[in-house]
């Protein structure tokens, strides 16, 4: 009992040590701090003003967004046409196509289509290019002035109207493309979802220059939705234009084979009874001809019908539900913004430099 009495009362008084240790080092480092209470307000106020001096500096960031929604027409919204396809040979095909699900996504961050982009006259007057006023507003023909083979470039004289460059520097030239299309991808350009569960797809683009964030965002949401609509429908609108074609040469025929029937006997108005092989013969050639096209033609009008079906079926509705407008939205470092964080950053670091020299002046001595 009385070791265990000795035992409590040594715990308890390591206790009471412990925290009157730590009551000594919290009142310690509080007279530290008091005592430098003036060089704290000064970098307090040193980070306020540099603070103040960044929000006044600092350009504004404008966003143009769009959002829209994408719907694919898969064949179970043409059930009604199923059987009649199936009756003239036409599978409706239900498999999923390229660009599903994220990989539409992906789409927008490719170098073909900002490149495309970039490379789009947004000014019919001057046929002045995007990327025009992405050098402009960067100031990069600044900083290629020292550099001859830089300064001479101009992209609205070496690009014809669909992005094909047709001078000599094409290295050159795609080398900058190049660096504008990661800077592009990686400062500028947001692509993705609303949410999980929602099909809406947004569009956000980020620059320092309000005309190149909306004009960026509409060119690449047309760019993008213009070449996934052709991509989706390029097989079935090449079956409907090889049907279509098929159809007018046979009804062609046929036409030539009706008008050929009643040519032959208008040549032979007083034709003798004992001739009859001149009118009897091409007139039945050509009827029976006409008679086969027409079969044929009968088919042939079906599949074509059935191959718009499929068309129709393929074409993707791109729904845009908002666009960028002006004025557009606008984030800007306010001045009393810059003012707090900097006097706390002041303040902050001024407190960390304290605590490391005096705890390395504490060890040193």
């Amino acid at each position: 009992m009385a070791i265990e009495r000795s035992r409590s009362e040594i715990n308890r008084e390591s206790d009471e040590i412990s925290l009157n240790e730590l009551t000594h080092q919290i009142g310690e480092w509080y007279r530290f701090f008091l005592k430098k209470w003036l060089v704290i307000i000064i970098f307090g106020f040193i980070g306020a003003a540099l603070g103040l001096t960044y929000s006044l500096f600092k350009k504004p960031v404008y966003t143009a967004s769009t959002n829209f929604v994408l719907e694919n027409s898969e064949s179970a919204g043409l059930g009604q046409y199923a059987g009649l396809a199936s009756m003239v040979g036409i599978d409706i095909d239900s498999k999923g196509g390229i660009f599903q699900g994220d990989n539409l996504l992906e789409l927008y961050k490719s170098r073909k289509m900002i490149q495309q982009t970039l490379l789009s006259i947004v000014d019919s007057n001057s046929k002045k290019l995007l990327i025009d006023y992405y050098i402009e507003f960067n100031k990069l023909k600044e900083s290629w002035v020292e550099k001859p083979g830089l300064k001479e470039i101009h992209f609205s004289n070496s690009f014809n109207g669909t992005g094909k460059s047709y001078s000599k520097d094409v290295r050159l030239r795609d080398s900058i493309l190049g660096v504008i299309v990661n800077d592009i991808n990686t400062n500028y350009l947001t692509v993705g979802k609303l949410d999980k569960k929602s099909s809406i797809i947004k569009v956000d683009v980020k620059s320092k220059d309000e005309e190149f964030a909306k004009l960026l965002n509409d060119y690449i949401v047309k760019n993008v939705s213009e070449f996934y609509i052709q991509t989706k429908t390029k097989k079935a609108l090449e079956n409907v234009m090889i049907l279509t074609k098929k159809t007018d040469s046979v009804r062609n025929v046929m036409n030539g084979a009706i008008y050929t029937a009643v040519a032959v006997a208008d040549a032979t108005p007083n034709l003798n009874p004992t001739r009859q092989v001149q009118r009897t013969v091409p007139t039945q050639r050509a009827q029976f001809s006409a008679e086969s096209n027409k079969a044929l033609l009968s088919s042939l009008v079906q599949n074509l019908e059935m191959a718009k079906l499929s068309l129709l079926k393929e074409t993707p509705l791109i729904q845009v539900v908002d666009q960028p407008i002006y004025p557009l939205k606008v984030e800007a470092f306010g001045k009393l913004k810059g003012i707090i964080v900097g006097g706390f950053l002041g303040g902050f670091i001024i407190i960390i430099i304290l605590i490391v020299s005096k705890l390395f002046g504490t060890q040193g001595s």
